[in-house]
């Protein structure tokens, strides 16, 4: 026999689902990241054309059934460059937030664990380093070390933990005065122990989901970088140097512009939503 809930029931049922099953900015940004995932896994499979391959008699060819996205200067398949871009730029956001993601939260367990001088050095430094703008940072430390991508990393990363350290200190620093913290000092753990095992996993989330949108800042910085010709070098596909080799061409031939930058566009969209709904969902978790 069938049964039958009253309105009340099937509200508070409906309240049981998971959050991300009535979250449809969550499904979209999935679904953004997962094909931006396919493409940079697989680029061989997926690409018609070798990135790199010069082809004079096929120069600035516009969109076709023999190139989607057209062909650039040197007669290079777009749609195939971007896609082998979608490796170069993904692993710049990942890498790009990593690193910093551990050494900011490294730093701000320490600063607010431990006070005193120590966190008011770690915090004197951190606030210094914001006063300036992130771009502004980046470009002045690619400007010392020199251009290309092992350098574009260690100024995104030399400028990124600030973040991430004032976000765990700020989470540590609440965290510190709980029951549970003060029954695991007096039972004896040892202070690395109690970081580890019992603040850090309590701590960490909010910076996780930080670190989805904060992806979306280093993949565009990564980019930006590769456009004013400091971080990837051509010929190398990456989504910002196929920006600065087609700007010349934009006037009659604004396909080299236009759908790199509307792949980057999507990608940073959907990585923005995805951190966002992160976000609503540890909320809702919280309430």
């Amino acid at each position: 026999m069938k049964r039958y809930y009253p309105q009340s029931e099937k509200t508070r049922r409906k309240h049981l689902l998971p959050a991300w099953a009535v979250t449809p900015t969550f499904i979209l940004g999935v679904v953004i990241v997962v094909i931006a995932l396919i493409m940079a896994i697989f680029p061989a499979q997926i690409a018609p054309y070798d990135p790199t391959v010069v082809d004079i008699t096929a120069r600035t060819k516009a969109p076709s059934a023999a190139h989607i996205f057209g062909t650039d200067n040197y007669g290079r398949d777009i749609f195939s460059r971007v896609v082998w871009g979608t490796r170069i730029d993904l692993s710049i956001g990942f890498f790009g937030v990593l690193v910093p993601l551990i050494i900011g939260s490294i730093i701000g367990l320490l600063a607010a664990w431990y006070g005193g001088w120590l966190d008011s050095l770690l915090m004197r430094i951190s606030e210094i380093m914001m006063a300036f703008p992130f771009t502004i940072l980046v470009i002045a430390i690619i400007t010392i070390l020199g251009t290309g991508t092992i350098n574009l990393y260690i100024a995104l990363w030399l400028v990124g933990w600030m973040s991430y350290a004032r976000l765990v200190r700020a989470e540590v620093m609440t965290l510190k005065k709980s029951e549970f913290i003060e029954a695991a000092r007096v039972a004896g753990f040892s202070d690395a122990r109690i970081l580890l095992r019992h603040v850090l996993p309590n701590v960490i989330s909010s910076s996780i989901v930080f670190a989805a949108s904060d992806m979306v800042m280093c993949m565009l910085t990564g980019a930006s970088m590769s456009f004013l010709g400091l971080g990837v070098q051509p010929p190398t596909p990456e989504w910002g140097a196929i920006l600065n080799e087609g700007r010349t061409y934009i006037t009659y031939a604004s396909w080299m512009t236009f759908f790199p930058g509307l792949v980057l566009a999507i990608t940073g969209v959907g990585l923005s939503l995805l951190g966002d709904s992160m976000t609503d969902i540890l909320r809702r978790k919280g309430r």
